[in-house]
């Protein structure tokens, strides 16, 4: 029986051969695991990061939406170090913003420059005719949708949407003004939007910013105004200024008081005051021309970490956004719908370019 059973320096030389195959196995199992981490460490969205502080364009003045939310974007991303090189903010206005566009525009493949948009950047290449147009630039992130409030002076009598616009209706053509930021833009669009739901006429007042929009409006330099929440909210929390009714399909969500026994959700719909219409507004980041996808990545990435940020969350609330997100191929579908949008809205209230 013996002679059936392997000899056991057989034995000693099959297990050695087993320890050698797992040997070889192990070995490849850790070549596997590090090439993982290493493939973990450099995936595209951590493959390139900037070099220098990065210029964060805004296509508006001091004080307004845009400028407001690029401001507390720096302040986040330095707070919570999400990037080793800071952001750098500068208002270039000029123009209707055309002058903020048409430089990220010339900046091709310059990763170390963002824009911020708000809705010129439909109007302004539209009602001036200047050489520039969204695909002239690389689509980042939406980071929310802003909303339009009709506001008055806390003083004036009016304390519904009604109450205001019939006041505009019978008083007739001109009567009474509207502040707004810029000429053919968002706030001039709303206006004549209006004009034809009154069945009157604004006299349409511009201003450089949303921020100076609220300052006349409290010095009752204009009769009204359309702008942002963020940009009159300190105003309403003042007892300054008084909401009318917001231009969405539904009430916004936040139920906080802010003024009084007043919440963002208490104000309504411009469409429950017989006012059917509705415009929101883009708060999107873009880039130049000509920059690669590992570089638009890493903004993605730094920009859906400022959104988990308690700061963020906070401001998102104070402002009253529609807290919409998107990226890539849905962001870029967005914008194209978007732009036909306002192409619409245009040419419905004359304001096309020749």
């Amino acid at each position: 029986m013996d002679g059936d059973k392997e000899p056991f320096g057989g034995k000693i030389d099959g297990i050695q051969k087993r320890a050698a195959r797992y040997e070889h196995f192990a070995a490849i199992a850790a070549q596997a695991a590090v090439f993982a981490a290493f493939a973990c460490h450099f995936s595209p969205a951590s493959a390139w990061e900037p070099t220098k502080p990065v210029e964060f364009v805004v296509p508006a003045g001091s004080g307004g939406g845009a400028d407001q939310m690029a401001r507390l974007l720096q302040g986040v991303v330095a707070k919570h170090n999400l990037m080793k090189q800071g952001l750098v903010v500068v208002n270039k206005a000029g123009a209707a913003g055309a002058e903020g566009f048409l430089d990220v525009k010339n900046s091709k493949g310059d990763p170390h420059k963002i824009i911020i948009t708000l809705s010129n950047l439909f109007t302004t290449p539209l009602a001036t005719g200047v050489p520039f147009n969204w695909k002239d630039l690389t689509p980042v992130a939406m980071l929310a949708l802003d909303e339009f409030v009709l506001w008055v002076n806390a003083e004036a009598p009016y304390k519904t949407a009604n109450d205001y616009l019939g006041a505009v209706k019978a008083g007739g053509p001109n009567k009474f003004k509207m502040g707004g930021t810029g000429s053919k833009q968002e706030d001039q669009i709303i206006t004549v939007a209006l004009d034809k739901l009154v069945g009157s006429k604004f006299t349409y007042i511009p201003y450089k910013g949303g921020g100076d929009v609220a300052v006349q409006l409290v010095g009752k330099h204009v009769d009204s105004s359309v702008n942002n929440p963020i940009e009159a909210v300190a105003q309403w929390r003042a007892a300054q200024l008084r909401p009318l009714c917001v231009f969405d399909v539904k009430r916004m969500p936040y139920k906080e008081k802010i003024a009084g026994e007043m919440s963002w959700s208490d104000i309504p719909t411009c469409k429950e005051s017989g006012y059917d219409y509705e415009y929101l507004m883009l708060r999107g980041i873009f880039m130049p021309p000509g920059v690669k996808p590992e570089e638009v990545a890493y903004y993605v990435d730094v920009f859906k970490r400022v959104r988990e940020t308690p700061e963020w969350k906070e401001f998102m609330e104070k402002g009253a956004f529609n807290q919409s997100f998107m990226t890539g191929a849905d962001y870029q579908k967005w914008v194209e719908r978007a732009e036909e949008t306002h192409k619409q809205l245009m040419k419905d209230a004359g304001f096309l370019a020749n």
